[in-house]
């Protein structure tokens, strides 16, 4: 029996009890969000995890991705990226590796930390057939569905699955062509090896095998954005949409006929203007599903500053309705990332999360307490309510001030403490 099934029949589970406390909201809301589709509690029944609601009326979550690459492959490095991702604040963590052992590597990030780990398992399937039979393309269709079955045994929480990519959707991207071409790996493999095979996407012609493992397995299906824009330019083209629909239709079969908790994935690259438009469309076609953004970046010409770039999309899109953030760090486009890019994005993404929050749910109680504790200069008060109160600390403490009241910004020449001498301002 699955959560989704328990809400359905009018269960309040233990889960939904805590993301309640969390959310400081009544666990029947969390109940009905579930049983409508429109919330998710990522869980596993192999291994215990950190509970957190996703969805209508959830603050929004963060996730960080880590992985090998067939470049660098350094499980320790992976297992340690996955902790500092947890203290960092993330909420979920992606083990996306393509390089060394999948299984190996997955077990180790997961008996590593608390938090929900998703996956996406034809990663898996592909590369072994690369190896196996010197091509992706010779993938058989058993061994993707093996792959999925044996990374949910793992305890994987969620994983990615490229659904929407179908027949129509690749004629939707040959005959509207890109100017970035396809960024997503996962739809470059899939979309290889149906062309190169003339066949149909298994993941999407059996899709009702697919629901039966990961129902088995309560494993949360998020729809993968194979089509996805890489380009600023490309967004929210045919293929995109195209995909969207299909996903749309596919993430009602899961959750309506299968008891599945369902996320639907968002696109990469999006411009400023089409943020709003984008996840309106998501949330309206799929009937509010928990709604994943990949990114957005809302530029492509800043690589090296990438988690910047997100952190402007990141906070729109959430301000819009998007439920779920994936982080992107300094590295995007250039490198794997390392220890502190990792933790870079994952804090560069929570101070987005917090600002769509402060719109979409109206979240502005710790920018109260920090304005007075700014105004009463209560510099502890400051560091607890900050995102990330030990850099705030040491960097004030790298140029101490003079006067222990301010910071060497004013100095002897604070406005607030020249203010708080002649006026009493508190409210």
């Amino acid at each position: 029996m699955s959560i989704v099934t328990d809400a359905k029949a009018g269960r309040i589970t233990e889960e939904m009890k805590i993301v309640a406390a969390k959310e400081e909201l009544d666990p029947e809301f969390i109940r009905r969000g579930i049983a409508a589709g429109r919330i998710v509690i990522p869980l596993s029944p192999y291994r215990k995890v950190k509970y957190g609601g996703i969805g209508q009326g959830c603050r929004t979550k963060i996730n960080a991705s880590i992985g090998a690459s067939s470049d660098i492959v350094d499980m320790e490095m992976e297992v340690a990226k996955a902790r500092a991702a947890e203290k960092a604040g993330a909420d979920t963590l992606m083990e996306l590796g393509t390089g060394g052992d999948f299984l190996g590597m997955r077990k180790a990030v997961c008996d590593a930390i608390s938090l929900p780990v998703g996956s996406v398992p034809l990663y898996q399937a592909f590369i072994q057939a690369a190896e196996k039979y010197g091509s992706i393309v010779h993938m058989t269709e058993d061994e993707l569905f093996k792959a999925t079955e044996e990374q949910a045994k793992l305890g994987t929480c969620f994983m990615a699955i490229h659904t929407g990519i179908n027949q129509v959707t690749l004629e939707r991207l040959k005959k509207h062509g890109r100017y970035g071409g396809l960024c997503s790996r996962g739809g470059a493999f899939m979309s290889t090896w149906m062309l190169h095979n003339e066949k149909e996407n298994p993941l999407y012609s059996q899709f009702d095998y697919l629901c039966e493992i990961l129902s088995e397995h309560e494993v949360t299906l998020s729809t993968g954005n194979g089509m996805r824009a890489g380009a600023v330019h490309d967004a929210t083209d045919r293929a995109q949409v195209q995909e969207l629909i299909i996903n749309s239709e596919c993430a009602e079969i899961a959750h309506d006929k299968y008891d599945l908790q369902v996320i639907v994935e968002g696109p990469g690259h999006v411009p400023l203007d089409q943020i709003k438009t984008n996840v309106q469309l998501m949330k309206v076609m799929s009937n509010y599903k928990p709604f994943y953004m990949l990114g957005p970046l809302v530029t492509d010409i800043a690589p090296g500053y990438d988690h910047i770039t997100t952190a402007i999309g990141a906070a729109v899109s959430a301000s819009y309705g998007c439920d779920f953030l994936c982080y992107v760090t300094p590295a995007e486009h250039l490198a794997l990332p390392n220890l502190e890019d990792v933790i870079t994005g994952v804090k560069t993404s929570k101070i987005a999360a917090h600002i769509g929050d402060m719109i979409r749910l109206g979240k502005r109680d710790e920018d109260l307490a920090m304005a007075r504790a700014r105004r009463d200069l209560d510099w502890e008060k400051m560091y607890s309510i900050a995102i990330d109160g030990e850099h705030a600390r040491a960097v004030r403490n790298s140029r101490a001030p003079g006067d222990e009241d301010a910071c060497t910004m004013c100095g002897d020449f604070c406005a607030l403490k020249i203010v708080n001498q002649h006026y009493d301002l508190a409210k």
